[in-house]
């Protein structure tokens, strides 16, 4: 279902009716099925809203760059257009990033939050003009080597190859122009002086294992949000509610249910 809004995002709500509402926000390069895993113990608690940002999974991709702030407002948009007033919010990678920035503008908007493999500045950006290129001179096939081994560990590359090819696949599937524009949007993005100003309850989760967004990421984001708790995943790298989906729910659902 899409909003019928500017940004026209696609997205999916289940759960109970009545049940408050929990948003789940997509990392760089994959779509909201990067959360079948964790959704149906998710609904039966929660009426859960996922959705693709922009440029990504069947969302369209306006022309960019964007900005982390462009991301925020989508969510926004979407939570007006479905008639939600105040979510709870749990996002990955630059979905994460989405969160921090919506907690710190729209704290009215954001009653929960869970940052997982995410970070408040990720450079250098001579990193994301190159990535940048590669997308758009070269096409997303040429990125997928290099995102497969930082997403996932050898371990669980070797062990569950369907599963890694099913990310592999939506990442070919990315629109190059919209991958490029949220490439730009990191690459520009420094939320460091925002997070003292988060108030909601938040959760950060890092991947033992992540070379993307390393646990020092998570615990300065942690350490910067009053009250924050900051958690590890053991034998997980950048996504690890797909490499550890049981571990990951559980952080999610205890803290929600805490808060």
């Amino acid at each position: 279902m899409t909003t019928g809004g500017a940004t026209d995002l696609n997205y999916r709500l289940e759960g109970p009716e009545d049940a408050p509402v929990l948003v789940l926000s997509n990392s760089l390069g994959t779509a909201l099925e990067m959360w079948d895993d964790q959704a149906p113990a998710l609904r039966e608690r929660f009426r859960v809203l996922r959705y693709d940002t922009r440029g990504h999974g069947e969302s369209p991709a306006p022309p960019g760059p964007y900005a982390i702030e462009d991301l925020g407002r989508d969510v926004l948009s979407l939570l007006d257009h479905i008639g939600v007033e105040r979510a709870s919010f749990c996002g990955l990678s630059i979905g994460g990033m989405t969160g921090m920035w919506l907690a710190s503008e729209a704290p009215e908007r954001v009653e929960s939050l869970v940052l997982c493999c995410t970070s408040a500045l990720l450079g250098p950006k001579s990193v994301w003009d190159e990535r940048i290129q590669t997308a758009t001179e070269k096409g997303m096939a040429a990125l997928v080597d290099g995102v497969i081994e930082r997403w996932f560990t050898p371990a669980f590359r070797s062990e569950n190859p369907e599963a890694v090819e099913t990310m592999a696949r939506t990442l070919r599937g990315t629109d190059p122009e919209g991958y490029a524009g949220c490439c730009a949007a990191i690459r520009d993005m420094d939320l460091r002086d925002r997070l003292p100003s988060i108030r909601s309850p938040t959760l950060v989760v890092s991947g033992a294992d992540d070379p993307a967004t390393p646990p020092d990421h998570g615990r300065l984001i942690a350490g910067a949000i009053p009250g924050a708790r900051f958690e590890v995943v053991p034998e997980a790298a950048h996504i690890a509610n797909v490499e550890q989906p049981e571990t990951v729910t559980q952080l999610i659902l205890t803290h929600l249910e805490a808060t």
